[in-house]
């Protein structure tokens, strides 16, 4: 069961995570071409993965509570107050908040805007931003999921 568990919990990071982290980090360049196609995608992309990825958690703390079958003790895998657990949700649950506060209402904001015409140059740096670090606070979580600290 451990590792049927453990092979959910990889894929639906691959398949929920990855795609809200390259809705993220390339929506930009909706901005930059003025697509309002574009920026919409990546606006729905980002929302509907970022709230996939809570799976992603609850498989873990699944897995977490579970007993490791490479030992012989009744130990679960992982408790909540270890160091890369609670900080790998709380990464989580900050880039969660960076793509539903700042990424998906910024590219809404410029889809609109792009279909009345306007320029959106002053949102471009915004998504930018926010994506690229949403992009990075993914990467430590992976980081602290492999390497435990």
């Amino acid at each position: 069961m451990f590792k049927l568990l453990l092979a959910l919990h990889v894929l639906t990071a691959i398949f929920a995570v990855g795609p809200l982290v390259q809705a993220t980090t390339t929506a930009s360049r909706g901005l930059r071409t003025a697509d309002a196609g574009a920026t919409a995608s990546s606006a729905r992309t980002a929302k509907i993965y970022a709230y996939v990825s809570l799976v992603v958690v609850i498989l873990g703390f699944g897995l977490m509570s579970m007993k490791s079958p490479s030992s012989h003790s009744d130990k679960p895998v992982a408790d909540f107050a270890d160091l890369w657990i609670w900080l790998s949700v709380l990464l989580w649950v900050v880039a969660v908040a960076l793509t539903l506060a700042v990424v998906v209402p910024s590219l809404e904001k410029a889809t609109a805007t792009i279909g009345k015409g306007e320029a959106v140059s002053s949102l471009t740096g915004r998504v930018a931003a926010a994506g690229g670090v949403v992009g990075l606070i993914f990467a430590v979580i992976v980081f602290l999921m492999v390497y435990r600290p």
